[in-house]
């Protein structure tokens, strides 16, 4: 691992210590305070010339505050020399505008590619983006990590029987069949309603597959106001289900969510630390942790082997 460094910004300082805990190095020293108007304070503190650098931040909220601190970081490595600097956005914030899907709206998923770039990044690792098709807004090589190893195991070793799972939407179809064969299980979808007007809301019109006396478990990649989710839960609920279960990469859990949650028929809801919550007090929200497959990523990145052991 000679080269080698791991560093973080403020957005998910435990995660980037867990890596570098299993990775047995230790975390970059760097300055990541702010001056009193609230400016990003950064200065490394150590010699990174000809360095295989590592920025460990997810782009979680605050979202623009942790956007630009992870532009800073990648501006201060480039001008410090370090060989290649590797971005690690575990949670990529602005990947749900990845097309124009109205008029004159922004493409905010290649802006965010764009300037990570021009800041100084050689290279990106993420972790299940919200829109696959992402890589190629990036010009520099992107490794695109999934959690379903870390989440498929803990549901495996739960061994419920006769498990039907769920598809959110018509989009999630793909992610949720491939949970399905890994756990052989059976698919259903939920067939909904995103109002494009009015961002956050949906309606939930029918449950197309069999889950009438059954347990069923919804399969996401992210939540965060859990107005959808928690719509699905219900439908699915209200159509028989023995018990719902729920899993998802990233928990963004803005607003109203955590209320949600509380309030309904989900049992538990099953998510990674790809985002810090160090005040999560609702019981029945697990947090796996996806430091494992992070670093074993940053492994194979920096000595140059295949990452696509890591995938299912």
């Amino acid at each position: 691992m000679s080269g080698m460094r791991v560093f973080c910004g403020n957005a998910n300082r435990p995660l980037a210590e867990e890596i570098c805990r299993y990775l047995g190095i230790q975390l970059g020293d760097a300055n990541t305070t702010r001056f009193s108007d609230g400016e990003f304070n950064y200065q490394i503190n150590e010699n990174v010339r000809g360095a295989d650098v590592f920025i460990v931040q997810p782009t979680c909220p605050p979202v623009d505050s942790h956007v630009v601190e992870l532009l800073i970081m990648l501006d201060a490595f480039r001008r410090s020399s370090a060989e290649r600097i590797t971005a690690v956005i575990p949670y990529f914030g602005y990947a749900r505008k990845d097309r124009k899907d109205r008029p004159r709206v922004p493409i905010s998923a290649k802006v965010m590619a764009n300037i990570i770039t021009t800041a100084g990044a050689t290279r990106v690792l993420t972790m299940d983006l919200h829109a696959g098709q992402i890589q190629g807004f990036f010009d520099i090589p992107v490794d695109h990590l999934y959690a379903a190893p870390v989440l498929l195991d803990y549901f495996a070793k739960k061994k419920l029987e006769n498990l039907v799972v769920v598809a959110p939407d018509a989009g999630g179809v793909e992610r949720a069949r491939a949970y399905a064969k890994r756990l052989d299980a059976d698919l259903a979808l939920a067939d909904k309603r995103r109002d494009k007007e009015r961002a956050n809301t949906v309606e939930v019109m029918n449950i197309v597959g069999q889950v009438e006396g059954r347990p069923a478990l919804i399969v996401d990649d992210m939540v965060d106001t859990a107005g959808s989710l928690t719509q699905v839960a219900q439908a699915i609920a209200e159509k028989g289900a023995t018990a719902v279960y729920a899993c998802c990469t990233h928990a963004v859990l803005s607003g109203p969510a955590l209320e949600r949650i509380a309030d309904s028929p989900i049992e538990e809801l099953v998510v990674t630390n790809t985002i810090p919550h160090p005040n999560l007090a609702l019981s029945r929200i697990r947090v796996l942790s996806v430091a494992g497959l992070l670093a074993e990523a940053i492994r194979s990145i920096h000595t140059a082997t295949s990452v696509s052991r890591l995938f299912v």
